[in-house]
């Protein structure tokens, strides 16, 4: 049941990504690239009196990269910077295997990527927009 939920998400995050289109007044923007398979994002995110406004991304992928930057945007558009780093914080310790379930909580939907830890080859494929925006709002 968990598998079939996972793939649901998953299927419905690939088929009408909500987030994967230009934006217009980004102020924020920084490509991710993940050699070892090809995935390919190009990050834009509005931020204003630090606050994440609106976000985007554009590019081509993997299933999970892609999955995993529109669940990601869900999640921060609307928060602080700080709450955005916060939960990525949490989703690359997720990654790891080193969270409690109330973080995980904290990541809604992108917690059903917690067991991607088991498939070694896709895990720089689930953290490429995370890691992404994180140089991002760190510089």
């Amino acid at each position: 049941m968990a598998n079939t939920f996972y793939n649901e998400i998953l299927t419905e995050h690939n088929r009408n990504p909500y987030h994967k289109h230009s934006l217009e007044g980004a102020n924020l923007t920084l490509e991710g690239v993940n050699p070892s398979c090809g995935d390919d994002i190009i990050l834009n995110l509005k931020v204003e009196d630090n606050t994440i406004v609106d976000g985007a991304y554009e590019g081509d992928g993997c299933a999970i990269s892609q999955a995993s930057a529109d669940m990601m945007l869900d999640l921060v558009i609307g928060k602080s910077v700080e709450e955005a780093m916060h939960l990525s914080d949490i989703f690359l310790r997720m990654i790891k295997g080193e969270t409690t379930e109330e973080e995980r909580n904290e990541l809604q939907e992108a917690s059903i990527l917690q067991d991607i830890s088991h498939m070694p080859s896709r895990v720089k494929c689930a953290v490429l927009g995370w890691h992404t925006m994180e140089e991002m709002l760190s510089e």
